[in-house]
């Protein structure tokens, strides 16, 4: 798979380039790049369109009268036979648009699980809390939550809160989960579903963890090795491929309540960190510097 992969990339031409998701929908999920995988492309793998529309269906059911509290309306663009390998998030006034993109969908690496967390991420731009991006200009913050929280909150609560209703020990029974992660499941959560959860949760991450690996090229992303930059600042824009799965991994290990709410404006609110007494499932210091 890894080798069709790659003569794929090649016949479709792939650049990336440190950029993060913006307001104005013109980078993504993922670095810019220019990779394509069209409808029907042979020897892709992926999901299919009616899975890739199930999921966006269900997370629209779930945060649907979320956005509307904040005045504001979530309209998702089903982009199915656009060939496109990413995803975004802006705001045209009271409209919260959510981008999705049949050709991230149909990329080998992405699972179903790993869809949700792609659609949780941006909807995180918009209600996923503090910290916030810089806006354009430099004169405060933007009204999007930055890269890393939009990741964690895609799966501390967004994702979390899309399992919630399913059998995900039979889920999970399908899966190779490695033993590191359903000893570190275990030691935060008692009952058998949630730490089913935590296993799903962080193996979503896991496969858009590898989707990271394939179009970037840094190193193999690893459960058991996880980023040891420590960042003097937080870190706004895309971290790098481990340190995202470590920020997913975290953020399944972070026991909150679905109904401890995030912050627009306090980065402590309704998350695990070590001034709220955490000593797991906090957010990586790979890319976030925790503030006095």
């Amino acid at each position: 798979m890894k080798k069709t992969l790659m003569a794929m990339v090649t016949v479709l031409g792939l650049t990336t380039n440190a950029l993060a998701c913006d307001e104005h929908g013109k980078t993504g999920f993922l670095p810019e790049n220019n990779m394509r995988i069209p409808v029907g492309l042979k020897s892709t793998g992926g999901i299919t369109e009616a899975q890739f529309n199930n999921v966006i269906t269900k997370i629209e059911g779930l945060y649907n009268a979320e956005i509307e509290k904040h005045g504001a309306k979530l309209a998702v663009q089903r982009n199915w036979t656009d060939a496109t390998v990413n995803a975004y998030a802006m705001q045209n006034g009271n409209e919260w648009v959510v981008a999705m993109f049949g050709g991230l969908a149909r990329h080998p690496q992405v699972t179903v699980d790993g869809f949700a967390v792609v659609m949780c991420h941006e909807l995180g731009h918009h209600i996923g809390g503090a910290p916030k991006k810089d806006d354009r200009w430099g004169m405060g913050k933007s009204w999007a939550t930055n890269e890393g929280q939009a990741d964690y909150f895609g799966t501390m609560k967004c994702l979390r809160s899309y399992f919630q209703d399913e059998d995900n020990q039979a889920v999970v029974a399908k899966m190779k989960v490695p033993a590191t992660v359903t000893a570190k499941c275990s030691t935060v959560y008692k009952s058998q579903e949630e730490i089913a959860i935590c296993q799903r949760s962080a193996m979503a991450g896991y496969s858009v963890g590898r989707l990271f690996n394939d179009l970037s090229g840094d190193g193999v992303v690893d459960f058991s090795k996880p980023d040891a930059a420590v960042v003097k600042t937080t870190y706004h824009n895309h971290p790098a491929s481990q340190c995202r799965l470590d920020t997913y991994y975290q953020a399944a290990l972070c026991d909150k309540a679905l109904t401890d709410e995030v912050s627009a404006t306090d980065e402590f609110a309704g998350v695990c960190a070590l001034k709220n007494g955490d000593a797991i499932g906090n957010r990586p210091s790979c890319w976030y510097k925790e503030s006095n």
